[in-house]
Parts: C-alpha cells; sequence; structure tokens
C-alpha cells in the first residue's frame, strides 16, 4: 500500500512528496491512535504514553469573559487582574481551559494520550513588564488562575480528557513564588524602585550570610498577605540570599530571575509543600506531576517530597500517579543523580535532545546517539518506597518553551537548509522521540508546523489566530498557513506523520517496553539502527517481540548492507514500516526510517 502526502511550502515552488509503505495490514489506514483503544487510563504504565505539552493560555480561548483574569470588583485576587494584549508576546492572550477542553477531540484524533499543562494555579498577573500567562509566578497554591478559568473548570477538562482515555498531568513549582520581597539593599520602600544601577541583587552566599553580610528582607505595604497558603507570607521560609547567577550555590539557593526563592532546605517548608500538592491531588485527580526547575533544589528535599506524593496517591486511587521533574543539564551523569538519589519517578532528556541537535542539526556522525543511549544504565534504579526507574520512562522532546522549537535551529542552521530538508529532518527527529527508548512529547504547535524566532517568549506561539507580529512573520513548515490563521489542520503533514508513529508506538509493545541496543552507528551522519526486544503476556501466552528500528540522519542514500551481521538479512526480516521510498530493498532512503520486525 503506497500513502502520498503532499506537503506545500509557502515560499518555494517545491512540493514535498513522502512515501510511506506500510506491510501486511499492521497498521490502520486512517492511522489514528485514540486513546480510547488503550488501556484505561487508571491502569495504563508511563510509558504506554505519548504526551502533549501545552501552554493553555496560548492555545484556545473558549471563554472569553475571563480574558482579564480577576473580576473588577475581586480585591482578594486583584494581583490576578489585567496583563491582557494579545499583540504583546508577554502578555496573555486569552487561552483557557474551556477552550482547551472544546479541543479534545484535535488532541485525540493524532494519538496523544497525556497532557501535559504548564501552572494553572493562580499568578501574579504582571511583574517587569511582563505577564504570568505561562503559570510560573503563583501566589496561591489553591485555586487556579482566573485567566485560565476555576477549579470546576479544571476538574471538567480533566473529566472530559479521563472520558477519553487521556491523562492530565500538571507543571508543579517547589523553588519559588512570585517575585513579591524585597530586600531594603536593592530596592526603594514601596518596592517599586531599585537602589542599583544593574537592577540586581548580587548573590550573597553562607559565608557571607555567616559574618554578618546580610539583606534585610521586606514585603511592601499592602502585599504583606497575597500568598496562599499563609505560611508562604513570611519572609523566614525563603533563602534571601539575593540574585542566582545560576552556578555553584546560588542555583540552589539564589531567587530565580527575582523571584522569592524558597528555602527548601527547612522542615517546616517541606512538610507544607508535600501539604500543599497532596492538596491538590485530593482536589483534582490529576495523573501526575511534571517538576519545575528541579535542579535548583536541594537533592534532600525530593528524597522525602517524590515518596511522599506517591505514597498519597495511591490511597486516593491514583495507582500509576507518576512525577518527571525538570533537570536543564545535557549529561546523564548530571541528570541521573535525580532519579536514583532523588528518588523522582524520570526526567525531562535533556541529552537526548542535544542528541537530536548534533545529529540532525549540526550533522555530526550517528556515534553520537549510540554513546548516549550507552549511558542508559545510569537510570537503572530500584527502590524500595517508589517504584523500579530505568531510561525507558525518561521524557524525550526536540525542543520546549524555554529553549525554543527544533523547527528554529534547523532554520537558523549554518547548512542553510531548504523547507525539504528542514521538514524531513524535523520528522526524522520526531521518529527518534517515538521509536528510541522513552516516552516521546510533542511541543504544542510543532504538528503544524511552527518555527519561532528562539526561545522563551518567541516560542511561545497562539494556536488560535495571533495578532503578534513577530510571530506572524513566520513561514511555518509543510503549510501555507502563518500564526495570524487558525492552526489546527488535521491535514497538515506532521499532525498526520505523528498520528502515524502513535498507531505504530501503540501497536507493538517493544516500541514502549523494549530493552534497547545499538546495532550500528558511525563517526559521520548516516544509519544508525537499534534493536528493541520485549517479552509480555497476550492470551495467558509469553509472547516474544523483536524489532529493528534503522534511521539515516545522512541526506543521500544508505546501504542496508552494514547490518548484514545475523541481525538482519531481507530473507528472516519482515517490513512493518518504511517513512520514504528508496531505490531497492537493500536501501534506505535520505533522511529516513524503517521498522522491520526480527524472528
Amino acid at each position: 500500500m503506497m500513502i502520498k502526502l503532499l506537503s506545500l511550502c509557502s515560499l518555494c515552488a517545491l512540493t514535498l512528496v513522502v512515501n510511506v509503505k506500510v506491510y501486511a495490514g499492521e497498521v490502520s489506514e486512517k492511522f489514528t491512535a485514540k486513546a480510547v483503544k488503550l488501556a484505561p487510563y487508571q491502569q495504563r504504565d508511563f510509558q504506554d504514553e505519548i504526551f502533549y505539552f501545552v501552554l493553555p493560555d496560548r492555545f484556545y480561548n473558549g471563554d472569553k469573559s475571563n480574558d482579564l483574569g480577576a473580576a473588577a470588583n475581586d480585591t482578594k485576587r486583584a494581583i490576578s487582574r489585567g496583563g491582557f494584549d494579545k499583540k504583546n508576546k508577554g502578555m496573555y492572550h486569552g487561552g483557557d481551559l474551556a477552550g482547551l477542553t472544546e479541543k479534545l477531540p484535535y488532541l485525540d484524533n493524532m494519538g496523544i494520550s497525556a497532557i501535559w499543562l504548564t501552572p494553572v494555579l493562580r499568578n501574579q498577573a504582571v511583574q517587569n513588564g511582563s505577564s504570568g500567562y505561562h503559570g510560573y509566578w503563583i501566589v496561591d497554591f489553591s485555586e487556579i488562575d482566573p485567566h485560565l478559568g476555576t477549579n470546576a473548570a479544571l476538574k471538567n477538562f480533566i473529566d472530559k480528557a479521563h472520558e477519553r482515555n487521556i491523562k492530565v498531568f500538571f507543571d508543579i513549582i517547589t523553588n519559588h513564588t512570585a517575585d513579591v520581597i524585597k530586600y531594603k539593599e536593592c530596592h526603594s520602600s514601596d518596592g517599586l524602585t531599585w537602589l542599583l544601577e544593574d537592577k540586581n541583587c548580587p548573590f550573597k552566599s553562607l559565608a557571607q550570610l555567616a559574618q554578618g553580610d546580610t539583606y534585610t528582607p521586606f514585603i511592601p505595604t499592602g502585599s504583606e498577605n497575597l500568598k496562599t497558603p499563609a505560611w508562604l507570607n513570611s519572609v523566614d521560609v525563603y533563602h534571601n540570599q539575593g540574585d542566582s547567577n545560576w552556578v555553584g550555590e546560588s542555583a540552589i539557593r539564589g531567587d530565580f530571575a527575582g523571584l522569592d526563592d524558597i528555602d527548601t532546605n527547612s522542615d517546616k517548608v517541606v512538610k507544607g509543600m508535600i501539604d500543599i500538592y497532596t492538596a491538590i491531588i485530593d482536589e483534582f485527580k490529576p495523573d501526575g506531576f511534571r517538576i519545575d526547575t528541579v535542579k535548583h533544589v536541594n537533592m534532600a528535599f525530593w528524597q522525602t517530597f517524590s515518596p511522599a506524593l506517591i505514597a498519597h496517591a495511591k490511597t486516593q486511587g491514583i495507582d500509576n500517579f507518576f512525577m518527571y521533574g525538570e533537570v536543564y543539564s545535557f549529561e546523564p551523569e548530571l541528570l541521573s543523580p535525580f532519579t536514583v538519589e532523588g528518588k523522582l519517578q524520570s526526567v525531562l532528556d535533556f541529552a537526548l535532545q542535544g542528541a537530536l541537535q548534533q545529529t540532525l542539526v549540526e550533522q555530526k556522525g550517528t556515534d553520537v546517539l549510540a554513546k548516549l543511549f550507552a549511558q542508559d544504565y545510569l537510570y537503572q534504579t530500584s527502590h524500595q518506597d517508589i517504584e523500579n526507574t530505568n531510561a525507558n520512562q525518561l521524557v524525550n522532546f526536540t525542543g520546549n518553551h524555554d529553549m525554543g522549537r527544533f523547527a528554529y535551529t534547523l532554520k537558523e542552521s549554518d547548512y542553510n537548509y531548504s523547507e525539504a530538508e528542514q521538514i524531513q529532518r524535523n520528522l526524522l527527529a520526531h521518529a527518534l522521540l517515538y521509536f528510541s527508548r522513552g516516552v516521546p512529547v510533542i511541543y504544542y504547535g510543532d504538528e503544524q508546523g511552527f518555527v519561532g524566532d528562539g526561545g522563551d517568549q518567541a516560542s511561545r506561539q497562539d494556536m488560535m489566530p495571533s495578532q503578534v507580529v513577530s510571530y506572524n512573520d513566520d513561514d511555518l513548515l509543510a503549510s501555507n498557513h502563518t500564526t495570524a490563521d487558525d492552526n489546527f489542520d488535521t491535514s497538515h503533514l506532521f499532525y498526520q506523520s505523528f498520528a502515524q508513529y502513535g498507531e505504530l508506538y501503540q501497536q507493538y509493545p517493544a516500541l514502549r517496553f523494549g530493552k534497547q541496543s545499538t546495532v550500528y552507528a558511525q563517526s559521520k551522519p548516516g544509519i544508525f539502527a537499534i534493536t528493541r526486544s520485549h517479552t509480555f503476556s497476550l492470551n495467558e501466552q509469553e509472547k516474544e517481540q523483536n524489532l529493528l528500528i534503522v534511521f539515516n540522519t545522512a541526506d543521500q542514500v544508505k546501504a542496508l548492507k552494514v547490518l548484514d551481521s545475523g541481525i538482519y538479512n531481507d530473507k528472516d526480516a519482515k517490513l512493518l514500516y518504511l517513512s520514504a521510498e528508496s531505490q531497492g530493498d537493500d536501501k534506505i532512503a535520505p533522511l529516513s526510517f524503517a521498522i522491520y520486525q526480527l524472528p
């Protein structure tokens, strides 16, 4: 069977044709991996999931009545009102939980089985000339930000997602709150004016503090009771050592870009944070948490926090509650301690993201991938108070809301890739997310060819029609649309491809649970081949599944004869999926991949 997917380049005459072969009826023709076909969400393993990571404010506006946040007469929540400006990329744009609920079918049909929301708790709406549309400036840990809806709206969203057998994960923060606390040495008495020319409070070390060289923290008049729960309004539960410079002691104890850094070394704070998030579990029954800024919190905190929340979730009937952390480091030896020592169940795999960048953007050899995967043993753990962890539970991604999109790095590459090649490299990067070990994450908008102009605000475009000039001048990949259009196109090449990848991922257990071994890698762009082997029970019988996945990162055809070593031969291997036609069965097309079933 031959399926041709056409992509029109918006600024070129070239038409990209992707030929996909599917064999022996292994995958349905429509490639709709709806979550309803999966095991019930209450029973489903984390490794069964396909994630969609979304900023609710930038997705879809389902309720325009909440665009300004708190009501004008709501004095208690006045700090959470305003900041709405659809033309400003640093302000609220109106997306909300009602909009996400309305668009659940769009996610479901792409094969998404779990949704990861950026923080939805109540924020300080505006600080330092920008807004809290992203959710990381929390002042109230007990209720939903009014720009996004209400507690009831969040519960409704979760209920509707669960009806579709889709899980919901919250992004949570323990490292900091919104910027409320000021220092007399740095700020005017009203907290509004900087006394220092560079608008920064230099970090003071513990050694300086021991010698009496300290800051004098204060809360400006009128802000004494902004935070909930009330214990967060005491300056004594914060480190108060000035702004982090991102290295050494300051990375753990410094204010994160001015945000109030919570003293997670304190037993009172550890208990308080556990209480906050057990209450969240009790009220909303989410399926898990993504944890922000993990490496900026002391390791002992995680050793207590993680087992406590997992144990509590079980008391609420959430037996498969799962947490993964953001450790913004690119080396497995820096990532793995947070699972081995910190007792987190998993972390985002920044190391794989870096390897994808090196191989598919910078054209380094596929041995970069082999060297990375050779370190997977570092993640193997066996804790008595949490489930065993391994590299199959790592969370794979190509780009995000901080570093920017993978498509942007391709566009800016010194190799000056054509749009057609940017498309192929983007698809191959996502194939590596799905089919090498780990759990795949789609960053919202990637399925519509979003590119962006860099990281942070430049990578947080609107899915609904945007009014931001710097967003709307982008040439989206594989599309004639811009971000000024409504971008929920289910016929988009990337959307359709990710749906195909999802169906394959869900159909073959070895792609989710299989032990991974590298078969072939080379010191330049070309073949990277792995096997995924898994034994599982089916109809009370033991079944063994052995798959071979071959990726070609080169821009030229490569011969498969390098694999003729007993692992693969065309007589015994059964071709399950071929992403692009090649000139002969013993070759693999440029920037493509193939999946084989081995005896």
